[in-house]
């Protein structure tokens, strides 16, 4: 790969690559990954000690239960750490999550299909197009949960490298959208539901007669989504891929015509992947559908959307297989298992890396130093006494901070919204703007986390392209996303809260 900076083709940002070029360099000096996560885990277990030796603690809103700092380094603790060590692994949710989607996506990848679809992509398609159409496809993806992060990132990777274009510049793309644009999108997802459900448990404690919906953000949201497309697609083309350079390394998709078994192979994975689709329709769609709420019949939340994983692995699988027999890149079932085998094989170092993460991860929740982190920074922004268009600001700079500490959207939510919906609310703000406000910083600063569960499955990505990439590079990469994103989303609002427009039906500013 070229040096990262390239100021022939980029001089207008030269300031911008140099200080992006410092903090990958400081970053990249850090150990590596799976050395940097067992650093933090012993730094965990030192400063809880030294916080509930301190009788750290703080009051939880809404519940009036006090959260103190736990230690790790008691006899209970001690024998925490070691009993806890495997379920913690078992229980990291990054970790089914990319195994399982892995499986299918291995497989359409050794048969070839991946690599004769994206021929025929690039064949057809304007290059000039395939950028937003990442970034967009990347905050759609937040349908199905996390699956994004396993599927279209290094899918993106993938599309950007049959485009002849730099694989690292597809992949922060596909992030960007992925993470950075999380809270964003055109439909409701399982996170509108869940994050306004929180919401409501912190409005009885003002107004017991308020209701929120899971449609509160929606139209906020939708256009949102239109915003973090175009600034993402700006921000690749003008900053992240000319810093990157051109590829050196190998380029294996022929951009010849596709051959006669390719293009068989293709139309039996096709017809194989609408026979999958209809299966699923018949268990959705009907009223009392197998995949609906057996209790509610919804579709949101429902086994469908809790399956999405296994759904999109099978939905790889299947179309690999019908290709490779109809193209003749695979005769039996042994080809399939070593297909199988070799998608797990690739994934080595990850498991590695989410066994270390995962302890971490348990380790600062145990101490409950991040829940005292999120109420402190509460009382600060309480403390300050500022209203209006500034108050929503700081806000979201405070959501953004806290995001760097603590990754789950909800966890977070559930800790804040006690503090925040009902302050907001006494204002004369609507519970509906907190929460927009809230999802802003939230979102944003994800792809720049590494306590972010999913980030390390994104440097195992990266190092396919790049086998130094480290946590600096991947930093500096997402850096310039994170503060348009920042910026871009936080005058929307601010628009938004001047014109007094509905966040969404029904869903009004102030109240």
């Amino acid at each position: 790969m070229n040096s990262p900076q390239e100021p022939q083709k980029s001089e207008k940002f030269a300031w911008l690559g140099q200080a992006l070029a410092f903090i990958e360099s400081v970053g990249n000096k850090l150990p590596d990954p799976l050395t940097l996560f067992l650093l933090l885990s012993l730094l965990v277990i030192i400063v809880s000690a030294i916080a509930a030796d301190f009788n750290l603690s703080v009051i939880q809103p809404g519940t009036s239960e006090t959260i103190a700092a736990v230690s790790l380094l008691t006899p209970d603790g001690i024998r925490r750490i070691f009993t806890s060590a495997v379920k913690n692994f078992t229980d990291f949710p990054p970790l089914g999550t990319v195994l399982v989607a892995m499986l299918g996506v291995g497989v359409a990848e050794a048969t070839g299909l991946l690599s004769a679809l994206l021929r025929k992509i690039v064949l057809i398609a304007p290059s000039q197009f395939i950028c937003p159409v990442v970034v967009f496809a990347g905050i759609m993806a937040n349908i199905a949960a996390d699956a994004g992060y396993v599927v279209l990132v290094p899918l993106g990777a993938i599309i950007f490298l049959a485009f002849r274009r730099h694989p690292l510049a597809g992949l922060a793309a596909a992030f960007a959208g992925v993470s950075g644009g999380f809270s964003a999108n055109l439909v409701i997802s399982s996170l509108d539901p869940l994050l306004a459900g929180i919401t409501q448990s912190a409005i009885v404690l003002i107004n017991p007669n308020y209701q929120i919906n899971a449609t509160a953000n929606y139209y906020f949201m939708a256009v949102s989504t239109f915003l973090i497309t175009i600034i993402g697609w700006i921000i690749t083309e003008k900053i992240v891929e000319p810093r990157l350079g051109n590829y050196q390394g190998e380029i294996d998709f022929p951009m010849a015509q596709l051959s006669v078994a390719e293009n068989k192979g293709l139309r039996w994975a096709g017809y194989s992947l609408l026979a999958f689709t209809a299966f699923l329709l018949v268990m959705v769609l009907p009223p009392q559908g197998i995949l609906r709420n057996p209790e509610t019949f919804t579709i949101i939340p429902s086994p469908f959307l809790d399956s999405i994983v296994f759904i999109i692995a099978l939905a790889f699988l299947i179309p690999g297989i019908f290709y490779g027999k109809a193209a003749g890149t695979i005769h039996n079932d042994k080809d399939v298992a070593k297909a199988l085998s070799n998608s797990m094989s690739i994934m080595g170092y990850y498991i590695v890396l989410a066994f270390v993460a995962a302890q971490f991860i348990a380790y600062f929740s145990w101490s409950n130093l991040g829940a005292i982190m999120a109420i402190n920074g509460a009382k600060f922004l309480q403390s300050t006494g500022i209203t209006g268009a500034p108050l929503l600001i700081l806000f979201i700079l405070v959501s953004m901070l806290l995001n760097l500490f603590v990754g789950s959207a909800s966890a977070k939510w559930a800790i804040m919204a006690p503090v925040f919906v009902p302050m907001f609310m006494l204002m004369g703000y609507s519970p509906e703007l907190t929460q927009a406000a809230y999802r802003i910083g939230d979102s944003t600063t994800n792809i720049i986390t590494p306590l972010m569960p999913y980030f390390p499955v994104v440097v195992a990505f990266g190092q396919k392209y790049d086998k130094d990439l480290g946590i600096g590079t991947l930093i500096a990469m997402m850096l310039p996303y994170a503060i348009a994103f920042l910026l871009g989303w936080s005058i929307l609002l601010i628009i938004w809260f001047i014109l007094g427009l509905p966040l969404g039906p029904g869903a009004l500013m102030k109240i």
